[in-house]
């Protein structure tokens, strides 16, 4: 059966609305869905939204427990398929390019682009990449978020932390590698890290990144100025969590890349990391590992029902984690914190896991669940109500499959898939190899929502109606399969790439490249794109966008040399015992 399309319950005030409520069913998939259809002019007393498809489907049908009952029956006796063992995790990485993975990147590439074609759409991509750079004292020091000189600027004429990232990986990927820019911008943002942040009479913590930064150019470039924003003039006010996470993450590939130790050694450098996770690290009331969070606070930097502990941040959290505690100076100042930092990585790995991980035998489990459990011995730790699990999650999940969920607290669990969260917990080995192939199932058996047309799903599925309104307040930017609702990001194309090349499957990554080089340069390198499928150019979005073509490079890069997935994949961190040879064992026998 085809996956349906009903916008999940996510959030514990809409949970509570909908308990004792009698649900609507969707109608059973009769075939391959209607295609997209361009979104048509909105009259002027009607609420936007942003559709780019055919009208919503009727809903109406039995109760939930009753259809679910039959769906769950149906299925039963395959709910405990064995998951497929991965077969490039926890091998090293140094070694992936081999003879088997070259004839799988080799296999089937006549239905690429052609190399003229292809080799066009990268030469663009670079020559757009260099002109996007931006220059401070006459040094480059990061890349504009756009350069869509037909609107307005807004702040796409600044560079962002996150944004920068993708460029920053391509010129370290490239041949030869172009690493100035990227020690510029870690040494220019760990500058701005030490400047006063403050939100009305509130000042921010010491180790709190720039979402973005801008420069003020003057005649004589010795007085540019910066200008930085804190999360004091975004959308929101919201500071962003993500943007440490992401320059350390940046940091760790710089110094992969070059074996330039000297940068990570520097005092200066030492103390912005641990200022970073001090941050983090802190204690307070939290009675899980995992980073508790505003809405708005990373790449999703808008209202989208993602409070608490979205996955995106434990994923980036666990990540950085893992990086810094690769580069922190072993010495007697920094022993406490490298022991708070072991001690949150064997936490939070246990806790992500075992409680965000959903696949069809844990999503049985979850429907059979009792409530109001007390004790240690309860098994619904959380007291989620089965009744709160959306429809669309039985039709979406497949029984050879599975995925680390959006978030999960007390009583609320939200069951949406967010590909940026579950790309980084493989790579950085967040989540157990079998897990990361049942993920990479996933993607592949659910193509059609999650890639479509156009690469990819940001988050599935959209918000619509009801949950729109109540989720988003009625956000006219995130509106039915557009922006972060649903929207499809082309930038999202490096991160799947890494994971495809992690998990042994280069050609899921070439089949999402190919459908990237059919349009991507011809429609102007756009931010985003709308509708079911990713159809149509993006409403609002940008063209010509700083870390679509970057991301596009950076897959390119990865796939032609697989070996440059080192720079940002790590595996599992393990206590070594020294191993005792036999010549040491006879020497040591008592003669």
């Amino acid at each position: 059966m085809a996956p349906t399309t009903v916008t999940p319950n996510v959030g514990q005030d809409s949970d509570r609305r909908n308990l004792g409520k009698k649900k609507h069913r969707p109608p059973k998939s009769t075939g391959t869905p209607p295609p997209n259809k361009c979104p048509s002019p909105t009259p002027a007393t009607k609420p936007v939204t942003g559709r780019c498809e055919e009208e919503p489907e009727k809903r109406g049908g039995e109760g939930s427990l009753a259809v679910r009952e039959k769906k769950l029956a149906a299925a039963g006796g395959e709910a405990n398929l064995p998951l497929l063992k991965c077969t490039s995790l926890g091998t090293n990485l140094e070694s992936l390019i081999d003879a088997s993975l070259t004839a799988d990147l080799a296999a089937g590439s006549g239905n690429l682009a052609s190399p003229r074609d292809s080799a066009a759409v990268v030469e663009e991509a670079w020559e757009r990449l260099k002109k996007s750079f931006v220059y401070y004292h006459g040094r480059p020091v990061g890349t504009l978020a756009a350069s869509d000189h037909s609107r307005e600027a807004l702040n796409y004429n600044m560079v962002f932390v996150r944004d920068f990232v993708p460029s920053g990986l391509a010129c370290l990927m490239k041949t030869p590698p172009e690493p100035e820019i990227v020690k510029n911008f870690l040494l220019q943002t760990l500058n701005i890290q030490g400047w006063e942040k403050r939100v009305d009479n509130f000042y921010l913590g010491q180790g709190v990144m720039p979402a973005s930064f801008k420069v003020i150019h003057s005649a004589n470039p010795k007085y540019d100025t910066l200008v930085a924003d804190f999360g004091d003039t975004a959308i929101g006010r919201v500071a962003p969590v993500d943007s440490g996470f992401w320059w350390i993450i940046l940091l760790r590939a710089y110094t992969k890349c070059t074996g330039d130790s000297a940068l990570v050694e520097l005092p200066l450098v030492q103390r912005g990391m641990k200022l970073i996770l001090n941050l983090c690290l802190a204690d307070g009331f939290d009675t899980f590992p995992t980073l508790l969070c505003a809405d708005g606070c990373s790449m999703i930097d808008r209202r989208m029902g993602i409070y608490g502990y979205p996955i995106e941040i434990q994923a980036l959290f666990f990540f950085a984690l893992k990086c810094a505690r690769l580069m922190l100076k072993t010495d007697r100042r920094s022993k406490e914190l490298i022991e708070r930092i072991d001690k949150r990585i064997t936490a939070l790995s246990f806790h992500v896991q075992k409680y965000y991980w959903l696949d069809f035998t844990q999503l049985n489990n979850i429907y059979r669940y009792k409530t109001e459990e007390y004790s240690h011995t309860a098994v619904n730790k959380f007291n989620v109500i089965p009744e709160s699990i959306p429809d669309w999650v039985f039709d979406f999940m497949p029984l050879q499959g599975g995925y680390l969920i959006g978030n999960v607290s007390p009583a609320r669990m939200d069951f949406r898939w967010f590909l940026v969260g579950n790309c980084l917990a493989i790579l950085s080995s967040l989540v157990k190899p079998e897990q990361a192939t049942a993920i990479m199932d996933l993607i592949e058996q659910r193509w059609e929502v999650l890639i479509g047309e156009m690469p990819l799903k940001i988050s599935y599925p959209a918000l619509d109606r009801h949950e729109w309104e109540v989720v988003t307040g009625c956000d006219p930017k995130n509106t039915l399969w557009s922006y972060h609702n649903g929207g499809s990001w082309p930038v999202l194309l490096w991160l799947l790439t890494a994971a495809c090349i992690k998990t042994g499957r280069p050609q899921t990554a070439k089949k999402a490249i190919e459908l990237v080089e059919k349009r991507l340069a011809t429609d102007g390198w756009p931010e985003y794109y709308d509708g079911k499928t990713g159809r149509c150019i993006g409403k609002q979005a940008r063209k010509y966008q700083t870390w679509t073509i970057s991301g596009y490079l950076v897959a390119k890069l990865m796939i032609e040399n697989p070996s440059n997935l080192v720079m940002i994949s790590l595996e599992k961190i393990t206590k070594h015992r020294r191993t005792v040879s036999l010549p040491e064992m006879s020497r040591l026998k008592p003669h």
